[in-house]
C-alpha cells in the first residue's frame, strides 16, 4: 500500500528523534517516498545530512528564500505529499497546530497543507496530561488531525506513564492502514449524488428574511465524505458559514425555490440526499424597498408555502435517482413524525434527528427510517453519521449493481 506514495515528515525537537531513522527505514523499504522538514528544535537531535542521507531528498529547514526563484517550500511541499507526518510531535508543535501559528516552515506548511496530517505525540507525562495539552489536543481532533499513540511506558526522563512516542512499526501500520482504507473509499466512483445543506433564506423585504439556526456542518461533512468514497457529489448549499468541501462542485443558493431549481436542473443522479432545513414558508409579496417602522407597532405578514424539494425530487418520473434520502429534524414525537414525512415526501429513507436541544452541534443522535426498518444510531460525532450513512449508501447502490 505504501509503493509510490509521497510522505511529508516533519521532525520536531524531541528526543524520540532517535527513532526517525528506523522509521525512514521501514518506509522507504516498502516502496514510500520521504521527504523531511526539520525543525530548529529537531536538528538537536537528528542533522539535516543524516535525513538526507536516508532518504535520498532534501531536507528543508529554512522559512525564507535565498533566492526569488526559489520555489516557495510551504506550499509545494505539502501539495505534492500524499500524507504529512508529524514525528516526534511535540507539545509545542501540537500547539502551533490547534491554534494556527505559522513561525517557521514546519507550522507554516501544516497551516497551508490540503492533506491528511497525522501526529505521533511524544512528550513527559505531566506535559501530556497538562490541560493546555488536551485543550489542542481536542482542537487538532476538530481540524482531523489523526493522532497515533502516544504509548505508556517508561520515559527519557525517567518517569513512567503516557508520553512515549508510538514504535516505527506502529506508525507504519496506521499509514498503510489510511492508503487501505484510501484505496477502498473508491467503490461509489461513477455514481453523482446531489447533497442540500444549511438553512434557506426567505426575504421579507431587501434586509430581512426568514431563516432557521441550521449550521450545514452534517450537510457539508455528507458531501465531503461521499467524495472521499469516489462519487461525483454537487452541494446546494443554503447561506452558512462552514468551509466549503474541496474537489466538491458547490452551488450556492438562498431560497427554497432557488434550492429546488437548483435540484432538478442537477438531476439524473443515483442519489438524493435533502440534509438542508428548507424553510417552510415565504413571504407572498415582497416589497421593493426595506419596509420602514415609523410608528408601527406591528405588520401583517401574508405567507405561502414553499415548494417542497425533498417531495419534487422523489416524484420526478424518469429523472428520479435510485435512492432518495430525506432528514427530519423533529423537537417531538422524533419516529412517529418522520415515519409520516417518509410516506408523505415518497422518499426511501429518513434520517430522523431529534434537535430539542437546538442546531450547531459537533454530534447527533439519529435514526434510520424505511418502510420496513427502523435503525437507531448512537449518540455519533457528525463525522462519524457521514461515515456510517455513506457506507449504507455504498452497501445500497452495490446491491442495486448486482441485481442487475
Amino acid at each position: 500500500m505504501l509503493a509510490n506514495k509521497n510522505v511529508l515528515l516533519i521532525v520536531s525537537g524531541g528526543i524520540a528523534a532517535e527513532k526517525i531513522p528506523e522509521l525512514i527505514s521501514k518506509l522507504t523499504s516498502r516502496g514510500c517516498k520521504i521527504r523531511c522538514i526539520l525543525t530548529n528544535s529537531g536538528s538537536k537531535f537528528i542533522s539535516t545530512d543524516e535525513l538526507t542521507k536516508l532518504t535520498r531528498q532534501p531536507t528543508y529547514q529554512e522559512m525564507f528564500f535565498k533566492n526569488k526563484n526559489d520555489k516557495m517550500e510551504h506550499i509545494y511541499l505539502s501539495r505534492e505529499a500524499d500524507l504529512i507526518l508529524v514525528a516526534p510531535a511535540t507539545a509545542n508543535i501540537i500547539a502551533k497546530i490547534a491554534n494556527g501559528i505559522a513561525d517557521d516552515l514546519a507550522s507554516t506548511t501544516l497551516l497551508a497543507n490540503d492533506k491528511p496530517i497525522f501526529i505521533a505525540p511524544s512528550m513527559n507525562v505531566m506535559m501530556w496530561r497538562n490541560h493546555a495539552t488536551q485543550v489542542n489536543i481536542k482542537k487538532i481532533l476538530e481540524q482531523r488531525v489523526i493522532p497515533i499513540g502516544p504509548e505508556s511506558g517508561l520515559l527519557a526522563c525517567g518517569e513512567i506513564g503516557e508520553g512515549r512516542m508510538s514504535e516505527p512499526e506502529t506508525i507504519v501500520k496506521y499509514i498503510e492502514n489510511y492508503f487501505q482504507k484510501s484505496s477502498d473509499l473508491k467503490s461509489l466512483s461513477g455514481h453523482k449524488i446531489i447533497v442540500t445543506s444549511g438553512p434557506t433564506q426567505e426575504p421579507i423585504d431587501p434586509v430581512r428574511f426568514i431563516s432557521n439556526r441550521s449550521s450545514g456542518k452534517q450537510g457539508y461533512l455528507i458531501a465531503h465524505t461521499l467524495s472521499k468514497f469516489g462519487a461525483e457529489v454537487v452541494l446546494i448549499s443554503g447561506p452558512t458559514s462552514e468551509t466549503y468541501p474541496k474537489d466538491i462542485k458547490i452551488i450556492k443558493v438562498e431560497t427554497a425555490e432557488e434550492m429546488l431549481e437548483a435540484s432538478i436542473s442537477e438531476l439524473p443522479s443515483s442519489v438524493f440526499i435533502s440534509v438542508a432545513a428548507v424553510s417552510d414558508w415565504r413571504v407572498e409579496s415582497v416589497p421593493l424597498n426595506k419596509i420602514k417602522k415609523n410608528k408601527m407597532n406591528e405588520i401583517n405578514l401574508t405567507l405561502t408555502r414553499n415548494p417542497d424539494i425533498l417531495s419534487c425530487v422523489s416524484k420526478a418520473g424518469s429523472l428520479r435517482p435510485n435512492l432518495v434520502i430525506g432528514f427530519s429534524a423533529e423537537t417531538e414525537n422524533v419516529i412517529k413524525n418522520s415515519k409520516i414525512k417518509l410516506e408523505e415526501k415518497g422518499c426511501d429513507w429518513i434520517v430522523a434527528n431529534d434537535v430539542s436541544d437546538g442546531f450547531g452541534h459537533n454530534t447527533n443522535q439519529v435514526h434510520i427510517i424505511t418502510k420496513n426498518n427502523i435503525d437507531a444510531w448512537p449518540k455519533l460525532e457528525k463525522s462519524e453519521v457521514a461515515l456510517k450513512l455513506s457506507q449504507l449508501i455504498d452497501n445500497f447502490l452495490e446491491k442495486q449493481n448486482n441485481a442487475t
